[in-house]
């Protein structure tokens, strides 16, 4: 695979939108729960998995080019979803001994965003 200036620069606008993105959609889920689970996360999380999920099955039939797998794949994506926010946020759960929570979150999690890239993959290969 040969990284070119076009793709280089097509990661970057999406990873300009998807980190924003994130920001936003967490923000607005945590201040609708009072919870020490991180729903602001899970939800950015599965609805990452699902939307790389649907860009894999129009990717698979061709149907996207390599210039949009770059930008929403890659770039969107790549910003958007984020296993370091899971992986410190599980870890604060475990340090403040909320051990029933830090299960949830990785079952949940996990189960999740499986589900959500079949889900996507689905939908992607159905398009």
């Amino acid at each position: 695979m040969s990284m070119t200036l076009g793709g280089a620069l097509a990661v970057a606008v999406g990873g300009g939108v998807g980190a924003p993105a994130r920001y936003v959609l967490d923000r607005v889920v945590s201040a609708r729960f009072d919870s020490e689970l991180p729903w602001g996360t899970f939800a950015v999380n599965v609805s990452g998995a699902f939307l790389f999920g649907v860009l894999t099955g129009l990717a698979m039939h061709r149907h996207l080019a390599a210039v949009g797998v770059d930008l929403l794949g890659t770039g969107f994506c790549g910003a958007y979803t984020t296993f370091s926010t899971f992986t410190y946020e599980t870890v604060r759960l475990a340090e403040s001994g909320q051990w029933l929570e830090v299960l949830m979150n990785i079952a949940m999690s996990l189960a999740a965003g499986l589900a959500g890239a079949a889900a996507g993959l689905a939908a992607g290969l159905a398009l």
